[in-house]
């Protein structure tokens, strides 16, 4: 794009969901309830992990941290929204902006290298039960999250600073209810070759081979399944990874809508609620799925509140 008009920026518009008044208090109490039931949610499967012993293993290592990063991801993002309805304000700051759109692509990007990491374990689980200890041992373990955590911080950090060097033009509305990377790119005078260049190299790197991985997973996870002679043996071994494979189809489904969506009508409402699908509905979805899912979980939380 070329330069013109340009000024220094100090904040953006965040149009949101609806500029219609009587939709602001609906949205308001949906979107605080969808916060609140995400919140305690995630929160009490990291309390019955804790809590119980007998979660004390890789699987639910890695499941906590999701949850973590779930709650993360859902307060970058809906809290300044609810700030702005309640506040009849659509402003964010130029420093806000920058910082929100870094703990979105932080958080969300986390999620994606969590679940093939998941994904991964229920393959050892699976596929090669009498090394399962000595291969997802405590150390390999963290050596797991502690590489999720750096490649998306040096992903996240990457992106806030090329935005930093874009000069922007008057018109600063962005058609969205928060400021995510692509749309504020899109807003710029300046040259944005290298930031759309960034912005197709990561996903490809960190977006595919995270998702290539879980594929692989299940594949050799499905072979193996298959080679198990008794019905009850096959039933077993799917439960194990039922509650994965169903988080992994919701968080990669809602972000391909997003994808295609943003594709074919960017600023478009579709493009908005299929973000608002993978943004809020999926951290608020997530507990649901494992608590209803899985035996171990119930039992722990029935520990919580007995």
């Amino acid at each position: 794009m070329e330069p013109g008009n340009q000024t220094p920026v100090s904040e953006f518009i965040l149009l949101g969901l609806s500029e219609e008044t009587e939709m602001q208090p609906l949205l308001f109490g949906l979107f605080l309830s969808m916060y609140l039931i995400t919140f305690i949610g995630n929160l009490l499967i990291i309390l019955a992990i804790i809590i119980d012993s007998h979660l004390h293993t890789p699987m639910y290592f890695f499941l906590s941290n999701l949850s973590f990063a779930d709650i993360c991801f859902i307060s970058s993002t809906v809290p300044k929204m609810l700030l702005n309805i309640q506040m009849q304000n659509k402003v964010i700051t130029y420093e806000g902006c920058i910082t929100q759109m870094y703990f979105f692509m932080l958080f969300g990007g986390l999620d994606n290298f969590l679940l093939a990491v998941m994904a991964y374990d229920r393959f050892v689980a699976i596929c090669h039960p009498l090394h399962y200890t000595v291969i997802m041992n405590p150390k390999f373990c963290g050596l797991l999250l502690l590489i999720s955590w750096l490649l998306r911080l040096v992903v996240s950090v990457l992106h806030s600073l090329m935005v930093l060097r874009l000069s922007f033009c008057m018109k600063l509305e962005i058609h969205h209810f928060l400021c995510e990377l692509n749309q504020v790119v899109q807003l710029a005078c300046s040259d944005t070759f290298l930031n759309d260049l960034a912005m197709y190299l990561t996903t490809g790197l960190v977006g595919v081979i995270p998702l290539a991985g879980i594929l692989f997973s299940y594949t050799k996870i499905v072979f193996s399944i298959l080679r198990i002679s008794s019905a009850q043996g096959k039933y077993k071994a799917f439960t194990t990874c039922g509650s994965h494979l169903s988080v992994v189809s919701l968080f990669y489904g809602t972000g391909v809508g997003v994808y295609l969506s943003s594709a074919a009508t960017p600023n478009s409402m579709a493009s908005t609620m299929a973000s608002v699908m993978y943004a809020v509905a999926t951290p608020m979805l997530n507990p649901f799925i494992y608590s209803l899912r899985n035996k171990d979980i119930k039992q722990a939380l029935k520990k919580i509140f007995s």
